[in-house]
């Protein structure tokens, strides 16, 4: 597990910006049984969170015309309940962070995983969101 110091200013990166924590298996269960779309953020201390994923998630949720109904995110090698049991949904994917999944009324409709993010910019993370969000949000 990692250090507080360290992932608590990660994990502000993005629930500073709205986004809900996941901390338990119970709250990812809770989030994904609601109706809608539902963004999920698998955070991570990989410098392709901090370089490439969070910053474009963030441009992505607020520059897009459509949105989630429910941005959330949890923390890989932290958050350790809830992550597996993210990851739990996200199958058949394999365990990836950072990751960024988007559903609908609880089934997975759009993945991105850590090989789609490493090497690439925000600008290319975010454009790939809300090409998502445009499909699948209302």
């Amino acid at each position: 597990m990692y250090p507080e110091e360290i992932v608590i200013p990660m994990k502000e990166e993005l629930t500073e910006n709205g986004f809900t924590e996941l901390l338990s298996a119970a709250d990812v269960e809770k989030v994904l049984n609601e109706k809608g779309t539902t963004l999920v953020v698998i955070n991570s201390v990989c410098g392709c969170s901090a370089g490439t994923a969070r910053p474009g998630v963030l441009q992505a949720v607020h520059t897009g015309k459509k949105k989630p109904d429910h941005i959330t995110t949890s923390f890989a090698g932290f958050d350790i309940e809830a992550v597996n049991k993210v990851r739990e949904h996200l199958m058949p994917y394999p365990p990836s962070s950072p990751a960024i999944a988007l559903f609908k009324d609880g089934k997975l409709v759009h993945m991105i995983e850590r090989h789609m993010i490493e090497g690439r910019s925000a600008q290319m993370i975010a454009d790939n969101l809300t090409g998502a969000f445009d499909t699948h949000c209302n």
